[in-house]
């Protein structure tokens, strides 16, 4: 009986592989089911063969436990599907004739799952970005770990908008650096004691704090790029798209809200997050109230024929942020003929580059480095 109620509660976790998480705490463990789920095979290998004598419910739980698995080989084989034409995906999307030729690297590696990438750490030194003494804004900055200028990769964390610092997921940092780029993760004020623009302000005076170091710093001032994940990942875009700024090459999308005014229309389930009240607080009231508000923060409104080449990274099962925020900002990219992908992870949620290693992560970490060595080459 112990053996089918431990069968039965893994076959219900493994369902997440397929459908999107219906509560926050259930968010939690998707991330771990699909970017882990050869943990959880293995579990249920092992209960499989677990043998506690003779009982009615013997065959009922091996035939759970024998479904789960194949629950749990769908973002695996989803990930081998996606890589057999990612490249080329990629570079027809960022076509750059003259961009270097890639290593024999693969987008997905399965024995990557287990045995990790990139876990070396890159020692990064914080500095000061404002000069603000009542609201000191940092960043932390790891250093290209090859010699002269280098292009420096900006990110923005996520959070709510109220939350999260640049601690967040600092694994792709280092990865980074170790592939040659510089990369600047910054701290930006937060609500409800900050709204709108002013993340978006401090993206800006964080580049251009960058742009006056440069000399020390050994940045190339003509190459940065732009990656915000979740919240983070609409400031990223609104700062991209709403001006021109020097030297930006492009700008990486991580699951972020991309239309505000469609996205405050179509919320999350209240399960989950209560996403218009997250919205409200950074924008400083509801739709009804600061329609121009709403308008201002959607990338979607902002997009011009001066938008620089996006790379959108988004789990069909993001209980979250839609899905649908990256489509209809495909849609209008695509409109105005701006150079874009969307790498698409249909078994993956929010927070899907939790780990570099899982199926999510190591395709959306691909994509990230096939992008920045595309667009900042010559």
């Amino acid at each position: 009986m112990i053996r089918l109620v431990l069968l039965l509660l893994l076959f219900l976790l493994s369902l997440l592989a397929i459908f999107k998480a219906p509560t926050n705490g259930l968010w939690y463990l998707s991330i771990a089911v699909t970017e882990f789920p050869w943990v959880f095979a293995c579990l249920i290998v092992l209960l499989l063969f677990w043998r506690s004598g003779s009982s009615n419910y013997y065959v009922v739980a091996t035939g759970l436990g024998i479904l789960s698995l194949f629950l749990l080989a769908i973002p695996i084989i989803g990930a081998y599907r996606i890589v057999r034409d990612l490249r080329q995906k990629i570079d027809v999307a960022f076509s750059n004739v003259d961009a270097p030729a890639e290593s024999n690297k693969k987008p997905f590696h399965l024995a990557l799952m287990i045995t990790g990438i990139g876990a070396t750490k890159v020692a990064y030194k914080t500095l000061a970005y404002n000069s603000d003494t009542v609201h000191p804004l940092t960043l932390n900055f790891y250093a290209a770990q090859k010699e002269g200028n280098r292009p420096c990769v900006v990110i923005v964390h996520g959070g709510s908008w109220a939350g999260g610092t640049n601690l967040q997921l600092p694994e792709l940092n280092s990865y980074l650096a170790k592939k040659g780029y510089h990369v600047a993760a910054i701290n930006y004020r937060l609500a409800p004691a900050f709204t709108f623009p002013a993340p978006v302000e401090d993206v800006r005076d964080a580049i251009a704090y960058l742009r006056k170091a440069a000399a020390s710093l050994h940045i190339d001032t003509t190459n940065f790029i732009l990656i915000g994940r979740s919240a983070g990942a609409q400031v990223a875009l609104t700062a991209a798209y709403s001006r021109k700024e020097p030297g930006l090459k492009g700008v990486i999308n991580f699951y972020g809200p991309a239309d505000m005014i469609w996205g405050y229309g179509n919320p999350a389930s209240p399960l989950v997050m209560n996403s218009r009240l997250v919205m409200e607080t950074y924008l400083g009231g509801t739709y009804q109230q600061l329609p121009r508000q709403y308008s201002l923060s959607s990338p979607i409104e902002l997009v011009t024929a001066q938008a620089p080449p996006t790379l959108m990274i988004h789990g069909q099962n993001d209980p979250l942020v839609a899905y649908g925020h990256s489509t209809r900002l495909s849609k209008v990219l695509t409109r105005y003929r701006i150079p874009h992908f969307l790498l698409t992870l249909p078994w993956a949620t929010h927070g899907c580059d939790y780990t570099l290693n899982g199926p999510g992560g190591q395709l959306a970490t691909y994509a990230v480095e096939r992008f920045i060595q595309l667009v900042t080459a010559p």
